[in-house]
């Protein structure tokens, strides 16, 4: 068995809990899937997540935005259009969303099982 260290131990501190928390949430992993496959217009992600709203989906791309996840690129054409795309910081994210898609997808029944036997418990 292999000993780790003090310093090979992760500490969650309030900063990484505010970035899992924006990285995480509800719309910035669809989003992120989608930008990772190809860059998008506002609309274009609009249509390939039908149910997020204008509002969620400009804060949500502001968001990962600031935290280097996504970048805003006017592109120069008649009229002009902005485009989103991941940045090379947000396509380290790809495996580890993928995984969480795997995961979630994997396990989908016997969480359900678990909802309903809480449910009926409680």
């Amino acid at each position: 068995m292999q000993e780790t260290s003090q310093a090979d131990q992760v500490v969650i501190t309030a900063p990484h809990r505010e970035l899992l928390d924006q990285v995480l949430d509800k719309w910035s992993l669809q989003v992120l899937d989608k930008l990772c496959g190809r860059p998008s217009r506002f609309n274009e992600l609009r249509r390939e997540i039908p149910v997020v709203t204008q509002k969620s989906l400009t804060a949500t791309l502001r968001r990962l935005e600031r935290n280097g996840m996504v970048e805003r690129v006017v592109v120069a054409t008649r009229p002009i259009a902005v485009e989103y795309r991941i940045t090379p910081l947000g396509t380290t994210l790809q495996d580890l969303i993928d995984a969480l898609l795997r995961w979630s997808t994997a396990n989908m029944a016997d969480v359900e099982r678990a909802r309903a036997r809480f449910d009926a418990e409680a």
